[in-house]
């Protein structure tokens, strides 16, 4: 065991964050820390770190070992260029080669018993050198900047000139190349873009000593993670395997808790009504009785209500109005910069009822796209068309749509004077804003916060078109959860950017990928797109294939052909779903007639009447039939799906 926490409790003004949080880590293994804001999971890395005091209980880390801490927000020597401070780590390499090669410049002026020593020492700090992989140093910092989306023109670039995201790039660099025997990171993958997140996935999955993760990013957790650590009303439980299992396991322990509360208090409502009865009789046994029944029922432990994470939080979007087949049809849009091209010749069309998630690198102009189809930037060329009836919502990450003046509640009923205050709190609830925290400005929230202002406003629109742009920014699990199951019931259309790739898995019913100043099209989630990337990128860009050549020499053909597949399989996955659905309505719809047959068959007026009871008899039998050929169907269809 290299951590243990046993029993913390830290509360801040009456609040109680932590009660008796107690667990361990083993070393080499990968964990995590889960809640939602607020829970509690920052403090924990700081208590862990003696950064802040608990109130009371043990933090243990095995006295030979080595901690690395990455908190949220990390600060850098500005005098350093980038490449200088990662290379600061290996200051005790960088000292042995200084000697190694001051002792060969002695070497060779020396003679006899001197040069015997020279020559021992030489080969004992050879040997330390090659151990601790010092000739390989140079190229480890170059791979962990490259990995990290660093290009080789910024590694002379002053650390002063970095923005805050940059510098917590640098410094988790360093903390990797100095690797301790505990990594402990507070939300690493913020400021990576998807490339440099698949980095850090390999690199930790691979770190031979032990890490500790808080991560919103559950793809990120599900690929580097063996054990959960929940933080829940302050409380501590510990759970075996990834995010995945974690959330499956989770869900069946609070079903599990909610059935055992509600037979709880369905015994109690019983017994209640038995006592209730008893005394109404108002004899002197049956007092005694009733009496009895009361102190038993007095004995029993009452159980606290599981928590409903979803309880009061569920957020439905619905369209005003249906828009057009074809809601939006770009043609060879293309933009740049001075010194900066962006894309050429971009073209794509989105239909009703698509959630396409546009993806690619940082800087390479994904959230241009979502500012030139609303306006708000133009394009160098190209033509941008909305379809028949298109009303479009758009989130952006600047916020324009709040007013600074405006409460949190006057922002949502001002703008939805139609909404009760029940709706306009759970709603904000949703988003993190309870109590007090909805008559707060606009003005002195954080720039997460009114992410989430913004956000909530725009579940609440009723148009039929969502342009996002990175909207899982700044909301934990839950949150995203709830924003991921609106989505998916969705009936509009949704366009949107994000680095979220287990929101994208989720969400996304096509992607495109923006690379190389031009748009690749994946008809899947982003499983689908792990699958086809290499194959599509070499088809599209005209990359080297590893086994053949033959590929890249033939981009534009396979291009055509590949495109043509992509809309025959696009329109086969729509039938299916259409197909899918239709068989649910049917099945649903003689589900209902069959409970009204059953319904039918308890009144006396039916059940003494033998010519209508065979009736019935003979359509239910039918309608059984009937459903269970629709059930197979709806298996194939689902499997083909």
């Amino acid at each position: 065991m290299i951590l243990s926490c046993q029993n913390i409790n830290k509360a801040f003004v009456g609040n109680e964050v932590l009660v008796n949080a107690s667990f361990h880590i083993e070393e080499k293994e990968k964990a995590a820390i889960v809640g939602i804001n607020g829970a509690g999971k920052s403090t924990l890395l700081r208590i862990i770190m003696g950064e802040l005091p608990c109130d009371s209980g043990t933090v243990t880390i095995s006295r030979t070992k080595t901690v690395g801490y990455l908190a949220q927000h990390q600060s850098v020597l500005e005098e350093h260029t980038i490449y200088q401070e990662l290379l600061s780590v290996k200051q005790d390499i960088l000292d042995m080669e200084d000697a190694l090669r001051a002792l060969e410049r002695s070497m060779k002026t020396a003679s006899g018993e001197e040069l015997e020593t020279m020559m021992t020492r030489y080969s004992a700090l050879s040997h330390e050198f090659e151990q601790k992989n010092g000739y390989a140093v140079k190229s480890e910092i170059t791979g962990v900047l490259k990995g990290l989306g660093f290009e080789e023109e910024d590694f002379n670039r002053p650390t002063r000139e970095l923005s805050g995201g940059q510098k917590t790039r640098v410094a988790l660099g360093k903390l990797l190349l100095s690797r301790p025997d505990i990594l402990i990171l507070d939300e690493p993958t913020n400021h990576l873009d998807m490339a440099s997140i698949s980095w850090l996935e390999t690199y930790l999955v691979n770190y031979s000593g032990a890490v500790l993760i808080v991560a919103h990013d559950r793809y990120f957790l599900d690929r580097v993670v063996t054990k959960i650590i929940e933080i829940e009303n302050g409380h501590t439980t510990m759970f075996s395997g990834n995010y995945s299992a974690y959330a499956q396991k989770k869900a069946l322990i609070r079903d599990a808790q909610m059935k055992a509360y509600l037979n709880q208090q369905r015994e109690i409502r019983h017994q209640e009504a038995v006592i209730e009865k008893l005394r109404s009789f108002n004899r002197e046994k049956s007092i005694r009785r009733a009496e009895s029944r009361e102190k038993m029922l007095n004995k029993i432990e009452v159980m606290d209500k599981p928590a409903e994470v979803h309880s009061q939080m569920q957020l439905t979007l619905e369209p005003e109005c249906q828009s057009g087949n074809d809601v939006l049809s770009v043609r060879g849009l293309a933009k740049e910069y001075p010194n900066l091209p962006l894309f050429t010749d971009l073209t794509f069309d989105i239909r009703r009822g698509e959630k396409v998630a546009i993806i690619g690198n940082n800087g390479t102009g994904k959230t241009t796209i979502l500012k030139i189809i609303n306006g708000l930037v133009a394009q160098d060329a190209g033509e941008i068309r909305l379809g028949s009836n298109v009303k479009i919502a758009y989130y952006d990450q600047e916020h324009h749509v709040l007013h600074m003046e405006k409460t949190l509640f006057e922002e949502i009923s001002d703008t939805y004077p139609n909404l009760d205050n029940t709706r306009i709190r759970n709603v904000l609830a949703a988003f993190l804003f309870t109590g007090d925290d909805v008559f707060k400005k606009i003005s002195d929230l954080s720039g997460g916060e009114r992410g989430r202002v913004s956000l909530a406003k725009l579940m609440l629109s009723e148009a039929n078109f969502l342009i996002l742009d990175e909207p899982t920014n700044h909301l934990d699990i839950v949150s995203k959860e709830i924003l991921e199951s609106a989505l998916n019931s969705y009936t509009g259309t949704v366009l949107y950017v994000s680095h979220d790739r287990y929101f994208i898995n989720r969400t996304a019913t096509r992607i495109l990928e923006l690379t190389g100043q031009t748009l690749i099209n994946y008809i899947g989630n982003y499983d689908y797109y792990l699958e086809k990337k290499d194959e599509l990128t070499r088809i599209h860009l005209g990359s080297p294939d590893p086994v053949s050549q033959s590929a890249a020499n033939q981009p534009l053909s396979e291009a055509k052909l590949d495109w043509k597949q992509q809309k025959e399989e696009q329109a086969r996955l729509r039938k299916l779903q259409n197909d899918l659905a239709r068989t649910e309505d049917e099945i649903s719809r003689l589900e209902k007639r069959e409970a009204e047959i059953d319904e039918w068959m308890t009144k006396e007026e039916i059940y003494t009447n033998v010519s209508e009871c065979i009736k019935l008899n003979q359509e239910k039998e039918a309608i059984s039939e009937k459903l269970l050929e629709l059930m197979e169907l709806w298996e194939k269809l689902s499997e083909a799906n």
